[in-house]
């Protein structure tokens, strides 16, 4: 949870789902036409899922395709999120470090996604 300071008791929680693959059989369809609807329709689904959430909390999907796309109302999440931490740093590069870490931890998952997708016969242990 974060509390915003000029926000008073404000607080936010975020879902965040990486990896969500447009190459998938079940996404294709719509990604193909549409970069990002794979990463929309996962926000969609934990939007339904956290209903209960909006009760006592503003909540924020963040749903990232494995390809680097996010659903819309992350990426301005996350870029209002940067101008909050460039307000408090002055470093006029907190968007894009911002921007950076995220793109950096979808390629750590990836890795993993590869890694874990070898069976025990062809995995080398060296």
């Amino acid at each position: 949870m974060t509390r915003w300071a000029n926000d008073g008791a404000l607080e936010r929680r975020k879902a965040a789902h990486l990896g969500r693959c447009p190459l998938a059989e079940s996404y294709i369809g719509d990604s193909a036409p549409n970069a990002g609807s794979a990463a929309e329709a996962a926000a969609t689904r934990k939007v339904t899922k956290y209903t209960v959430l909006e009760k006592t909390h503003i909540f924020q999907p963040v749903a990232v395709e494995n390809l680097g796309t996010m659903n819309a109302s992350a990426y301005g999440f996350l870029a209002g999120l940067g101008r909050k931490i460039l307000a408090i740093s002055g470093d006029d590069h907190e968007t894009s470090y911002l921007f950076q870490r995220i793109s950096v931890l979808i390629q750590r998952f990836n890795a993993t996604l590869l890694h874990e997708s070898f069976t025990d016969e062809n995995r080398s242990d060296d």
